[in-house]
């Protein structure tokens, strides 16, 4: 089997990070083959990205409800979703 165009990259002293983080990417198993099968060496992520996460997909609804009724303000579920999902994406 040829190896990956991405993987050979790294022969040529390149790194493949992604900028973008979801939680999907995690839980589905993408992430995963993104690094066995890809190469990728990294993420990088930041609150613009976290937002599109965020905004654009029902993937956090349930735990932005759950830490509403718990009191939590926008900036205190900001920071819990975006810290879990960076432990959850380093393990």
């Amino acid at each position: 089997m040829e190896e990956n165009n991405l993987k050979q990259l790294r022969t040529l002293g390149q790194s493949i990070w992604l900028d973008y983080i979801r939680r999907d990417l995690i839980t589905e198993g993408e992430l995963k083959r993104l690094i066995l099968e890809d190469g990728l060496m990294g993420m990088t992520s930041n609150p613009s990205i976290f937002e599109k996460a965020i905004a654009h997909s029902h993937l956090y609804d349930d735990d932005i409800r759950k830490m509403s009724l718990d009191g939590k303000d926008s900036k205190e579920i900001y920071e819990a979703l975006s810290q879990s999902d960076v432990q959850s994406a380093a393990q």
